[in-house]
C-alpha cells in the first residue's frame, strides 16, 4: 500500500545540471490546487463536514492507508486541514494540460461524493444529499483556497517578482474573478475579503496573496515554485486556462529583464496598498458608470487601466520574441492568448456583462441575478446564494451544466479530454513517470510511497528514484529499475 513522503525542497544538485534549453527559455511548469467545500442536505439527522469528507476519503483510505495519496494521472488528492478535500493538478507545460487535470479533479470529486453518498443514505435517510463545492467562502463565512504554482528562474528576485506582479494578479481578477453574492452586494472576487497580507511564508495563521515558503519541488540551484493565492476557484474553463496563460506571459516579461539586465516597464506599476486595493478591484461594479480610479475610489490608480499597460507591455515583447514565447506554449496559441485578454478589457470597458457572461464566472452570475430580478423583483439574498452554490456545486449542482448545455457558458475541452486526464497524466513532464509508477503499483499490489520528486517501492526490496527535473519525461536507469522490481 502506499505511504505518503514529505515532499519538501530536496538540497541536492545530484540529478545533474538543469538543460539550458529550460533555464534559457520561456519554458513553465504550470499546477493548480484547488481546496473543496463539502456539505449535507436531506438528511434525517445532522451530519457534519467533516463526517461527510471522511465518508468520502473511505475508499482513499483503504487504497493508501492514508487520506493523502497520489493518483494514476500524477495528481495527489489528500484532504487537508478544516476536512476540505484538496485535488493538486499534475505538472504541466502547458495551461490546457493544466486545465484539463484540474476539470480531471471535478470529476474526482464528484465521483467519491457519489460513492459516499450512496453510502450516507443507508444511514441517513434517501433524501441525503453530499455537495462539493468548488468555490472559496462557505455559509459561515470561512475561506479556503485555490493556488497557482509557476514554476519560475531562480536568478529572478523573488522581490521583483513580487513587488511586479502582485499589481497584475490583483487587477486579472477582472476577467478571472469567480463572483460572490453578499449581503451588502456583489463582489466580483470570492476570496478579497479574506486575504490581510501581499507577501508572506504562512498560509493558515495568515492569508497573503502570494506565499513566499520555498518548495520548488525542482532543482532548487535553478528554480523556484511561485505559489499565488490570490486566484478564486473557477468553473468557467475559459477564466481557468487564461488566468494561468496571461500569467506565464508576464512572467516571461520579468524573467527577460532581469536576464538581460533591462527594465520590464512594470516598474511603476504598483499599489500603495495591496489589500485595499484588492478589496476596491473586487468591488469594481460599484463604481456604476465611473471608473474605479475616480474619486471615491480612495485615490487607488484604474484597475483596468493598469490591465492595458500590463497587456501593452506584453504584447510588444511578444511580437520582439514571438517564437521563443511561442514555444514555451506546446498547445495553447500566444496569439489567441492575448486577443482573448483584449477582448475581455474591451468588453469590461463597455460593461458588456452578456458577452463576458460567455466565459467570466462573476459575470456568469451577475446576469443571472438580473433575469432573475426582472423576474422577481422581490428576490433576496437567500436565493441569490442558493444560485451561487448550485453553480459551484460539482457533485449534484444542475445551474453550470445547464449553461454548457445551452452554450451560455463556453468550454475550451472535449468530454473526452477531461475523461482521458482522470487517468492519464500529461505526457511531457515527470508526471508520466510518476502515473505509470503508481498505476503499476497499484496493480502489482507493490508496497510503495512517492512525492513530487521521488518514488520508492518498499517491500520486498527497497528501490527509489528520483525525479528531480520536472521538465523531464523520459525514464532513467534507476527508475526502469524500479518499474522492473513491480513486474
Amino acid at each position: 500500500m502506499p505511504q505518503l513522503r514529505d515532499s519538501g525542497t530536496r538540497a541536492a544538485h545530484e540529478a545533474g545540471a538543469t538543460p539550458a534549453a529550460e533555464l534559457d527559455g520561456f519554458m513553465r511548469i504550470f499546477g493548480v490546487e484547488t481546496e473543496y467545500g463539502v456539505s449535507v442536505t436531506g438528511a434525517d439527522r445532522p451530519v457534519d463536514a467533516g463526517q461527510v469528507a471522511m465518508t468520502m476519503f473511505q475508499p482513499v483510505v483503504s487504497r493508501a492507508r492514508s487520506t493523502n495519496t497520489y493518483l494514476d494521472n500524477g495528481s495527489r488528492l489528500y484532504l487537508d486541514v478544516g476536512s476540505h478535500p484538496e485535488y493538486a493538478t499534475a505538472e504541466a507545460r502547458d495551461p490546457f494540460d493544466a486545465l484539463a487535470q484540474d476539470a480531471a479533479g471535478e470529476r474526482v470529486m464528484a465521483s467519491l461524493a457519489a460513492d459516499a453518498q450512496t453510502r450516507l443514505r443507508a444511514g441517513h435517510g434517501e433524501d441525503a444529499t453530499i455537495h462539493v463545492f468548488k468555490n472559496n467562502v462557505d455559509s459561515a463565512g470561512h475561506a479556503f483556497g485555490c493556488h497557482e504554482n509557476y514554476l519560475v528562474r531562480r536568478f529572478v528576485p523573488l522581490e521583483t517578482i513580487e513587488r511586479q506582479l502582485l499589481p497584475f494578479l490583483i487587477t486579472r481578477q477582472l476577467y478571472t474573478g469567480a463572483g460572490r453574492f453578499t449581503p451588502d452586494g456583489f463582489q466580483i472576487t470570492q476570496r478579497a475579503d479574506f486575504l490581510d497580507e501581499a507577501v508572506s511564508s504562512a498560509t493558515t495563521r495568515s492569508r497573503p496573496m502570494v506565499n513566499t515558503r520555498d518548495e520548488p519541488h525542482a532543482d532548487p540551484e535553478s528554480f523556484r515554485r511561485l505559489h499565488v493565492i490570490i486566484g478564486d476557484s473557477n468553473r468557467s474553463q475559459w477564466a481557468t486556462w487564461m488566468k494561468l496563460a496571461v500569467t506565464h506571459l508576464v512572467l516571461c516579461v520579468i524573467e527577460d529583464a532581469v536576464r538581460r539586465g533591462r527594465p520590464s516597464g512594470f516598474e511603476d506599476l504598483t499599489f500603495d496598498d495591496p489589500a485595499a486595493a484588492n478589496r476596491a478591484v473586487s468591488r469594481w461594479l460599484d463604481a456604476g458608470e465611473r471608473r474605479v480610479g475616480d474619486a471615491g475610489a480612495a485615490g487607488m490608480p484604474d484597475p483596468l487601466a493598469m490591465q492595458h499597460r500590463y497587456l501593452d507591455i506584453v504584447e510588444a515583447f511578444v511580437r520582439d520574441h514571438h517564437d521563443a514565447v511561442a514555444a514555451s506554449l506546446p498547445k495553447s496559441e500566444v496569439d489567441v492568448v492575448l486577443a482573448d485578454w483584449r477582448w475581455a478589457l474591451e468588453m469590461l470597458e463597455r460593461r458588456d456583462f452578456l458577452a463576458l457572461s460567455t466565459r467570466v464566472d462573476w459575470a456568469a452570475k451577475h446576469v443571472l441575478a438580473s433575469a432573475m430580478r426582472r423576474r422577481r423583483p422581490d428576490l433576496d439574498f437567500a436565493q441569490l446564494e442558493r444560485m451561487e452554490l448550485d453553480y459551484h456545486d460539482v457533485a449534484n449542482g444542475r445551474l453550470y451544466g445547464s449553461l454548457v448545455a445551452h452554450s451560455r457558458l463556453q468550454v475550451l475541452l472535449e468530454d473526452s479530454t477531461v475523461a482521458a486526464a482522470k487517468h492519464e497524466p500529461p505526457a511531457d513532464t515527470r508526471a508520466a513517470l510518476r502515473g505509470a509508477f503508481v498505476r503499476r503499483a497499484l496493480d502489482t499490489g507493490a508496497q510503495f510511497s512517492c512525492d513530487w520528486t521521488t518514488l520508492v517501492v518498499t517491500a520486498p526490496t527497497r528501490r527509489e528514484a528520483t525525479l528531480l527535473d520536472p521538465f523531464g519525461a523520459e525514464p532513467s536507469d534507476a527508475y526502469r529499475a524500479l518499474m522492473a522490481a513491480m513486474e
